[in-house]
């Protein structure tokens, strides 16, 4: 595979990858009984936190192994997209639940 370094491709592919979080994220929690402004604010915290943690926000370790994602995405031809850097999908979350729940 090869790796692209594409950021316009990688942030259009990234709000997609945060969108579908959020709205897996409100479908388990509706489907579980939450609604109303918390099934808006268990989503926006739940999927904040999860972003958080893939953007490698928060120390990940386990007896004394650290973790640090590194998000990328595979494309038509099997190349890795990526920015260059860690990404960013927490930064996300708060615009994609406004669209998700139309406010």
């Amino acid at each position: 595979m090869q790796q692209i370094l594409d950021i316009e491709k990688y942030e259009e592919l990234q709000r997609i990858f945060v969108r579908e979080l959020v709205e897996q994220i409100r479908f388990k929690l509706a489907k579980g009984g939450v609604s109303g402004e918390e099934l808006h604010d268990l989503t926006l915290e739940i999927a904040f936190s999860v972003a958080s943690t893939i953007d490698d926000q928060a120390i990940i370790e386990q007896e004394g192994t650290r973790v640090h994602p590194f998000l990328a995405f595979i494309g038509d031809e099997y190349e890795i997209i990526h920015c260059g850097e860690n990404s960013y999908a927490h930064e996300l979350v708060s615009d994609v639940v406004k669209e998700v729940f139309n406010r």
